[in-house]
């Protein structure tokens, strides 16, 4: 009968014990940039299974979130692709003073699905061996702005911009490279690091603005502890380490 009973009170104990885990788990809703889709992904995975709080995220270009964000969009963290839109974030009062960091320093490539076509040092941009380049917007997407820089240090950006296809964001440009409505592209390194063939040219950093990351947390999540707990997440071990393996510098 002792037996038995310390059972029961054993199963009871784990029972109470789940369901406050079940009532202090929470949910944060975050922004992501499209070039850190993969890896987002995988990095709420790891959250979730370490916090037991839910990581809801979102895709799209930085500058359409942040016109989202300041219209009083519900997102409680803001994973951009450059540091200045958080920094705006935070001068504007909409994210939390001294929440912001980055996360990561993108890195900028020239890909092609075809093998052979990309050359090692992007001569082919100079060339007139294609009919479309694919870019993401500059308005709004910071691997945009880095891809025009890239080309006007190369001295071909005039004479390319007849045959250049915008995109949204930088998964819109690479969608158009993966299907082939453009020949190449400029898109993100962590977007075809684990491709199979093609060709591709990995960009010198010095050849555009550096791609700091900055992550921020916005007033609305302030008070959310599933929101504070994944701002601290992405700074630790296990997310640099996830972040690393798509190809980001780590600062």
């Amino acid at each position: 009968m002792f037996v038995r009973r310390s059972l029961l009170a054993l199963a009871a104990a784990a029972v109470a014990s789940l369901a406050a885990g079940q009532a202090l788990a929470a949910e944060v809703k975050v922004a992501v940039a499209a070039n850190f889709t993969e890896p987002a992904k995988e990095i709420a995975a790891r959250f979730k299974a370490k916090t037991g709080h839910d990581a809801t995220l979102s895709f799209g270009s930085s500058g359409q979130f942040y016109t989202q964000i300041a219209n009083g969009a519900p997102f409680e963290v803001f994973l951009s692709a450059d540091r200045e839109r958080p920094e705006k974030a935070e001068a504007e009062g909409l994210g939390v003073g001294g929440s912001r960091f980055t996360y990561a320093v993108g890195r900028l490539v020239l890909y092609s699905k075809t093998p052979g076509l990309v050359d090692g040092k992007g001569a082919v941009l100079k060339s007139v061996g294609f009919q479309k380049l694919a870019i993401a917007d500059p308005k709004t997407a910071p691997y945009g702005v880095a891809a025009i820089e890239t080309m006007r240090k190369l001295g071909v950006y005039e004479t390319l911009t007849p045959k250049l296809v915008q995109g949204t964001s930088i998964a819109q440009a690479y969608q158009f490279v993966d299907t082939g409505a453009a020949e190449l592209g400029f898109v993100g390194l962590s977007q075809v690091i684990a491709a199979k063939g093609g060709s591709r040219w990995v960009v010198p950093a010095a050849d555009h603005t550096a791609i700091d990351q900055q992550a921020v947390l916005l007033k609305t999540g302030a008070a959310n502890p599933a929101a504070v707990a994944f701002m601290a997440f992405l700074k630790g071990g296990e997310a640099r380490a996830i972040i690393k393996t798509y190809g980001y510098e780590v600062p």
